[in-house]
């Protein structure tokens, strides 16, 4: 598996009411194991998560199914990351 970086930037239009959902998913990826770590932004401008997957295409599917991403309220960025 690779790793992912994953960039979510709030935009204006930001409904507070898929936060939840998008909180909910990122447990559910935690919970499969695709997940390393996720958090917020100090300021609140975003956040990011760390995303296990076998290819770009692959994280960038499970990323679309993120309702940050279905809902529209936040600019997503996806970056393979080659940490050590």
């Amino acid at each position: 598996m690779n790793r992912y970086l994953i960039l979510l930037i709030r935009r204006p239009h930001l409904d507070p009411a898929v936060v939840p959902l998008h909180l909910a998913f990122l447990e559910g990826l935690r919970e499969e194991g695709r997940v390393e770590l996720s958090g917020g932004f100090s300021d609140k401008s975003g956040g990011a998560y760390l995303l296990h997957a076998a290819d770009l295409a692959e994280a960038t599917a499970i990323v679309h199914d993120d309702p940050a991403h279905v809902s529209g309220g936040w600019d997503i960025t996806v970056y393979e990351w080659q940490a050590h």
